[in-house]
């Protein structure tokens, strides 16, 4: 059962969103108003060492207020594929330049309100190519499997493309 559009009009828009009202018509015949958010896709990627565990970034988000850890990641450029984007995210927040990489997933993280979809990468090893950029986190850890099972169990990982992340690599130990 689809939906049928009707029209749409955008209520605000900038380079990074646009919230637009889609004019919209359930099967069973409702018509209203749909709030939509349309964004960059995202892509993030899990770097993991056998000597040195996994690479998570160590960082505070405003707009909720906590602390928490991340997977390097950030918005897909125009005309980037979403494996560079990863890797090139990956350099610019922690200094570490991912070894050969591997699609984990993707996935549209709140399909009901917006079009963004999440690439999750794992990479095997790294190098150290240069320092942290100092806005992104306030530091680089590298975490033990076991260490990794406790913070997810104490909720530090904050955000969902880190989560996936987090967990597939977990699921992959198994």
């Amino acid at each position: 059962m689809e939906w049928t559009v009707h029209g749409q009009r955008e209520v605000y828009q900038s380079p990074w969103i646009t919230l637009s009202l889609i004019d919209v018509e359930t099967p069973g015949g409702r018509r209203y108003e749909h709030h939509a958010i349309s964004s960059l896709d995202a892509a993030g990627v899990i770097v993991s060492d056998p000597d040195r565990g996994v690479m998570l970034m160590w960082r505070h988000r405003f707009l909720s207020n906590q602390w928490g850890f991340e997977v390097p990641g950030g918005m897909i450029e125009e005309g980037e594929s979403p494996e560079d984007a990863a890797r090139r995210e990956c350099i610019e927040e922690s200094g570490w330049s991912p070894g050969p990489m591997r699609l984990l997933q993707y996935f549209n993280p709140n399909a009901g309100q917006s079009t963004q979809r999440f690439w999750v990468f794992a990479a095997e090893g790294g190098e150290q190519v240069g320092p942290a950029f100092s806005d992104e986190a306030e530091r680089v850890d590298w975490v033990s499997p076991s260490r990794l099972r406790q913070i997810v169990s104490e909720n530090m990982v904050l955000d969902g493309l880190s989560a996936i992340a987090v967990l597939q690599y977990l699921v992959s130990l198994d």
